[in-house]
């Protein structure tokens, strides 16, 4: 068997929407023969990736990025405009609250009913019955119609039903919104036990914290597009960057008069990696670029840190430090060293500033433009840490 279980190749999803306004008979006969009157939207853009045999890909993204529609494309309960998508082996899915499920029949014979869709024989899904029912906690409602079970008992009989079927992939949408912490638990115990097992599960969730853990890759989702694809905590800091710097741009701003520019800005570990989330108590390398059009006697740079709402909670620069550099000229980098980060667990905003000494000239100022993560356990209330100690 081909150690590719799943193949995505250029898929693009479109529908049509309908214009707003009163419908009338003219406008539905122009709309049948010409789609006149409805605009094409695009859910899904060129999209490509492949899942190995025995892979967990989580999926995240903003609502509406199109991961729904991507995981209904896979299992076949819709058609792409363009493109090919080639599965390799049998796929369960849960990818709505109770699809599959016909309201007015009890757990049971939706049981039942799911495993014939499913091509299990009937004397199979009998002998599964008890483990899923066990799982799903409702064996007192198991013969109630499903219309009368509450949103948690969907889909944990929904998600019962999908693993018991022992499918070789596994399509999982938000199941981990819906349930208590009891019924997560499980949840997961049974996605290690599919990955144990080398099955192929593909998983959407906007839980990052849970789904960073469970997964071998992660694909990143932002309307239609694929962002990034890679490993987990790679993935994970990219999402809340860019999540982040789409919600700033009504504090960041832009400006200076152009003779010399930040051309970009690139935040480091301790250890050297590349990322925009750090640790309470870590350290901080921001190696910032430049370019002048002309030579500039004594610059100063400078730096600012904000809460997520723009408001300034520290700022610093090579002035006020004692660091004197004698002038730019063309392309450089400077380098700034942020020992320890004593902020409370957010989203803080990095400002870069490029000045003359007398400040009289704002060369280049990129305001809130710059967003990094702070993990944090420490326990404190505001911002920012201060060490003190209590006596009686």
């Amino acid at each position: 068997m081909s150690d590719v279980a799943i193949t995505v190749e250029h898929v693009t999803k479109a529908f049509r929407l309908r214009s707003g306004g009163t419908p009338t008979l003219k406008s539905a006969v122009l709309e049948m023969l010409g789609q006149r009157g409805r605009r094409r939207f695009e859910a899904l853009k060129d999209v490509s990736f492949s899942v190995t045999r025995g892979e967990t890909l989580g999926i995240i993204g903003a609502n509406g990025a199109g991961k729904s529609t991507l995981l209904s494309l896979i299992c076949g309960t819709m058609a792409s405009t363009s493109g090919s998508i080639a599965v390799n082996g049998t796929i369960s899915s849960l990818l709505e609250l109770g699809a599959g499920f016909h309201p007015d029949l009890t757990g049971r014979e939706n049981v039942y009913l799911y495993g014939a869709v499913m091509g299990i024989p009937r004397q199979k899904m009998s002998e599964r019955f008890d483990a899923i029912v066990d799982f799903a906690g409702i064996r007192d409602f198991i013969d109630q119609p499903v219309k009368h079970y509450s949103s948690g008992m969907y889909v944990r009989l929904g998600f019962a039903v999908a693993v018991e079927v022992d499918p070789d992939i596994l399509l999982i949408d938000e199941v981990l919104a819906v349930g208590d912490a009891d019924f997560q638990r499980k949840c997961i115990g049974k996605m290690e036990e599919f990955r144990k097992r080398s099955k192929t599960m593909l998983i959407i969730s906007h839980d990052l914290h849970t789904i960073r853990s469970i997964s071998d890759r992660i694909l990143f989702l932002d309307a239609g597009q694929v962002l990034g694809i890679g490993k987990p905590d790679a993935m994970v800091s990219q999402y809340e960057g860019f999540s982040a710097q789409k919600n700033t741009h009504s504090v960041s701003r832009e400006w200076g008069t152009g003779e010399a520019k930040l051309t970009g800005v690139k935040f480091f570990n301790d250890k050297g990696e590349a990322t925009n989330r750090y640790r309470w108590g870590g350290a901080l390398e921001a190696r910032i670029s430049y370019e002048t059009t002309r030579r500039i006697d004594d610059p100063v740079f400078g730096f600012g840190l904000a809460a997520e709402n723009g408001m300034l909670i520290y700022g610093n620069n090579t002035q006020i430090e004692g660091v004197t550099i004698d002038h730019i000229e063309g392309k450089g980098t400077i380098s700034l060293k942020v020992n320890q980060l004593s902020m409370a667990k957010g989203t803080y905003l990095f400002s870069f500033s490029l000045h003359s000494s007398d400040h009289r000239t704002n060369y280049h100022r990129l305001d809130n433009m710059f967003p990094i993560i702070i993990e944090s356990e420490k326990r404190f209330e505001g911002c920012s840490y201060m060490p003190c100690q209590w006596k009686k």
